[in-house]
């Protein structure tokens, strides 16, 4: 079971990857180019206030996750591995 939750971690930080990539408009930035614990804001890729609320339809667009109270759960945006961990737990509530 434990190699499953691994996989599925995995998949899910390809897949918001390739959708930061594409959602986002980076466009010289590859989607293998980002690393799993790269910052997202600010000093890592750059990402502003707008992004962070782009992110949050992308969640629930593709996802089916809604973050509510954005101000208070910055922690969930720090890094590809921060979101996919949140997806990863709170899928399995849905």
């Amino acid at each position: 079971m434990q190699k499953d939750n691994a996989q599925e971690l995995a998949q899910t930080r390809k897949t918001l990857k390739e959708l930061l990539v594409k959602e986002l408009s980076l466009e010289d930035i590859n989607p293998e180019d980002i690393k799993d614990d790269e910052v997202l804001f600010v000093e890592g890729l750059g990402l502003d206030s707008l992004d962070a609320v782009e992110i949050v339809v992308l969640l629930q667009r593709n996802f089916g996750l809604e973050v509510k109270d954005l101000e208070n759960r910055r922690d969930i945006f720090y890094s590809i591995d921060t979101l996919a961990k949140y997806i990863y737990e709170n899928r399995k509530n849905i």
